[in-house]
């Protein structure tokens, strides 16, 4: 996507004016950010989706047992039907990777990296309904999709934030609100991370889309990481304090020892291969890793499927990414990793971004093994299947 367009999703920013002047900085309201907009999915289709044991769904009730009670999925029938009429709010996580029409709604952000991109969590609420005064430590795009949505938003926040006594939710203590906007379907509000912001259902039926992306704390990636590293390690390479000097006082650690640990770690740590091949496992991890599930297949078996016109997809819980590595390329798929020679750069794009794959797109990879072998790894995999078997 060029960056030097005028975008109707940013309000006519370009990507570059978006990304210098508000990603991560500041609030974007937008109005009318998708032209026409009507939800691709009814409420009761989205309730119907809470009741799938697969699916990641919650209940919160304002004036519940306690303030903003929460219940988690999956549900029956029955706990809709003894809801009150007023002030509750379902949400639902990942609905684009269960339907293929909120999926499409993630094209509009492409101007990002696919691998930042989380989910599309969908919320309903009945009038008044809300999760409470909150902040996220991730950016997000709030779009209106059904009925009115008010948003209020307040202070920036962070650990030492004072939160509300609540066995399940993070809510604000304090929430200094500063600006108020009512959202109508197709009006879009971005929010960076760590600005508080309090969302209630203006009128009943209320729908709203929330894009999020993956930011790992630094915590993580340094858990992750070393346990990564630590896999890979052997157990012989170990502290050595080698030609040292005689200890003047044997209880103390001194400077030099500390020296020495720091360049054990520093040596596995400032391994930018190993750092790659790490992070984009990492980020490239399904939420839902059951859900890819692949077939037994062969080579000639996939050419003559090609040959006889299948066409190859995505499963919507795969993310792909790809990148540069030394010498060759790495394709990072579903938590997976496998090198890649640079001639087939173009064809790693192909893959990581095509909306289908076919005889015709394919024609000018198909004759490199690597290509082939590829192809039926991920079918095996199960992160590309056949169209027919959706």
């Amino acid at each position: 996507m060029p960056h030097n367009i005028p975008l109707a999703l940013l309000g006519g920013l370009t990507a570059d004016e978006f990304l210098r002047d508000y990603w991560q900085q500041k609030p974007l309201l937008v109005r009318n950010a998708i032209e026409d907009f009507e939800s691709p999915i009814s409420p009761d289709e989205l309730a119907g989706l809470a009741l799938e044991e697969e699916v990641e769904s919650r209940l919160i009730l304002e004036k519940g047992v306690e303030p903003y009670e929460l219940r988690r999925g999956p549900f029956v029938e029955e706990d809709f039907q003894e809801l009150p009429k007023s002030h509750w709010t379902l949400l639902v996580q990942a609905v684009d990777q269960f339907v293929p029409e909120v999926a499409e709604l993630l094209e509009q952000f492409r101007f990002l990296p696919s691998w930042r991109i989380d989910d599309v969590m969908i919320s309903y609420a009945t009038y008044g309904g809300g999760v409470g005064p909150h902040y996220d430590n991730y950016d997000v795009f709030l779009l209106q999709g059904m009925g009115q949505r008010r948003w209020r938003v307040g202070q920036l926040c962070d650990s030492t934030s004072p939160l509300m006594q609540h066995s399940d939710l993070r809510i604000l203590n304090d929430f200094n609100g500063s600006d108020d906007w009512v959202l109508n379907p197709g009006d879009m509000l971005y929010l960076p991370p760590r600005l508080a912001h309090f969302g209630t259902a203006d009128s009943d039926d209320c729908m709203t889309y929330s894009v999020g992306f993956r930011a790992p704390s630094a915590a993580e990636v340094l858990t992750h990481f070393t346990d990564f590293l630590a896999q890979h390690l052997p157990d012989e390479e170990r502290y050595s304090d080698a030609a040292c000097k005689p200890a003047e006082d044997p209880s103390e650690i001194d400077g030099e020892s500390l020296e020495r640990l720091k360049a054990l770690l520093d040596k596995h740590m400032q391994d930018k291969g190993a750092l790659l091949t790490w992070f984009g496992q990492f980020m490239t991890e399904p939420r839902y890793p059951e859900l890819v599930e692949g077939e037994d297949i062969d080579e000639d078996q996939l050419l003559d499927a090609l040959e006889e016109g299948a066409v190859l997809v995505r499963n919507p819980s795969a993310r792909l990414a790809w990148a540069e590595r030394d010498d060759d390329l790495v394709i990072f798929v579903s938590g997976l990793s496998r090198g890649m020679p640079v001639e087939l750069r173009d064809f790693l794009k192909l893959v990581c971004t095509a909306d289908c794959l076919h005889a015709e797109n394919l024609l000018d990879w198909i004759e490199f093994d690597d290509a082939r072998l590829l192809l039926v790894e991920l079918l095996k995999q199960g992160s590309l299947e056949f169209a027919d078997d959706e």
